[in-house]
């Protein structure tokens, strides 16, 4: 296989793994997050500004088995949700209960790719999301493409309210600021395979 045509093996191969998965893959394949490599930031207002914090911890995995996926699990320490201001860090975890609800997770129920190119792949990802102990299911809108052999970034970004999730918006400054009930998460995560999923992908 020449090396012009690897970007357009890859990409069929993990749209059809995300379809209906391979047929050359008879047991279960685990692709994990590189934490190092995959960014998720949360974007916000406030009456008195916009902030922005950034997930500083990450992990989870991709796991497919048979012809289909069999799972995606993505979880996130609360406190590792980091802004420029410690006001704001006490605040995000207070509105998270995060003593009592130390890990935001994301459950896969259903994976559809709505357009497939040599380049890249869109698919709509449907799951569970839990927040500070209430879980909702939420639609989040992705692009993928083969970074290399066995390893695939997805980016996208989703809007939520706190309020979906029992969680109330924070305030500081004895009221004066309150942060509003809308958030935008975005995302760029980035999946790496095992030694099999390695092998198959450089036949």
């Amino acid at each position: 296989m020449s090396k012009k045509t690897l970007p357009n093996y890859y990409m069929l191969l993990i749209a059809s793994i995300m379809l209906v998965g391979s047929s050359s893959i008879t047991t279960a394949q685990t692709l994990k997050i590189n934490a190092q490599s995959s960014t998720m930031t949360i974007l916000g207002t406030t009456n008195v500004h916009n902030f922005q914090s950034k997930v500083t911890q990450i992990s989870g995995e991709l796991v497919i088995s048979g012809k289909k996926v069999q799972s995606l699990k993505v979880d996130v320490p609360v406190k590792s949700i980091k802004s420029n201001e410690k006001l704001m860090d006490k605040k995000t975890y207070e509105a998270f209960d995060a003593e009592k609800h130390p890990t935001i997770t994301f459950q896969l129920i259903d994976a559809v790719v709505q357009k497939a190119t040599a380049e890249d792949i869109d698919v709509v990802l449907t799951g569970n999301l839990t927040m500070a102990g209430v879980s909702k299911k939420i639609t989040i809108n992705t692009t993928g493409k083969a970074l290399k052999a066995g390893t695939f970034q997805f980016t996208g970004s989703v809007g939520l309210k706190m309020t979906d999730f029992k969680m109330k918006p924070p305030t500081a400054m004895l009221g004066m600021m309150k942060v509003g009930d809308a958030i935008t998460l975005k995302f760029s995560i980035v999946l790496v395979g095992d030694p099999e999923i390695n092998a198959l992908l450089t036949k």
